[in-house]
């Protein structure tokens, strides 16, 4: 297993997404719908492109499935963007990592799979940390709170749902149905609050389809050459980027208490994802 060749997937992958971020966070005078209908337009150029070369069918095996996964991935993305207009980015991004406690929580329901003691020590860090976070912070929006928190959920419902499609269809296949569906209700639901964008607005809402691209790409590479335990802790760096675009770009503030509080958040998921994947 190439570990290095895994760091640096995994760098060019979250340095992707934080920007990404960081154009979601510029452009809140754009509604979230019209966001999520520009982020999914950008994507499809590569999946078409790329169903198209390898002669994949569009349709996929588990259709039924796939449209779940396509509609709860975009309810889950909407709350999110609407999360940002309201949070500081860094935050909004930690809270959103609280997927995978969510994801467990669905597994063991629905599932029926097993989750390891220790695993729930750790959720309930996680949570602790969600406590230091806006018990300590009286500016933390309550409204974006339950946006975020709702976006996790939904999130977490998203991996049960991969989970259930499982080795049924191509990856490139279950991220088009997601794209689809998702430029499908976000250009629906932004008609009546439409912003045109000005000038370099339409590089940035473009741009948020290609980072998102790019950034799947090379989590997925990072995964492929590396175990887990040594590459998913990685991926919380995402929020690290994030938080300093915030502070160096938007001149957001974080208190003493908010950023132990994400330390707290994102040291819990990655004891989870290291305990979850060991033996």
């Amino acid at each position: 297993m190439d570990v290095r060749s895994a760091i640096k997937f995994m760098l060019i992958s979250t340095l992707a997404f934080a920007c990404m971020n960081g154009i979601v966070k510029y452009l809140t005078h754009i509604g979230a719908f019209q966001i999520v209908f520009f982020r999914a337009l950008g994507s499809l150029f590569f999946t078409f492109g790329f169903l198209l070369k390898k002669k994949i069918s569009f349709l996929g095996n588990n259709r039924k499935l796939l449209v779940i996964r396509g509609l709860v991935g975009v309810t889950s993305m909407s709350f999110f963007f609407m999360a940002t207009k309201y949070l500081p980015i860094g935050t909004a991004v930690s809270l959103r990592y609280m997927a995978p406690i969510f994801a467990a929580v669905f597994a063991v329901l629905l599932l029926k799979e097993h989750v390891k003691p220790i695993q729930w020590l750790f959720f309930a860090m996680a949570f602790a940390g969600v406590i230091v976070l806006k018990g300590f912070d009286a500016d933390l929006n309550g409204y974006g709170l339950v946006l975020i928190f709702l976006s996790a959920i939904f999130s977490g419902l998203v991996y049960v749902v991969i989970s259930k499609i499982g080795q049924g269809d191509h990856p490139v296949v279950i991220v088009n149905y997601f794209m689809v569906i998702s430029v499908l209700v976000g250009g629906l639901m932004s008609i009546n609050n439409w912003v045109t964008p000005q000038g370099i607005e339409w590089f940035m809402l473009f741009g948020l389809g290609v980072f998102g691209y790019f950034g799947q790409v090379f989590m997925t590479k990072a995964f492929q050459v590396a175990s887990t335990n040594q590459v998913a802790p990685l991926k919380y760096l995402e929020v690290v980027f994030t938080v300093l675009l915030g502070v160096l770009i938007f001149a957001e503030i974080y208190t003493v208490w908010s950023l132990l509080g994400i330390a707290t958040i994102i040291t819990a998921l990655i004891l989870n994802a290291l305990f979850k994947g060991s033996k």
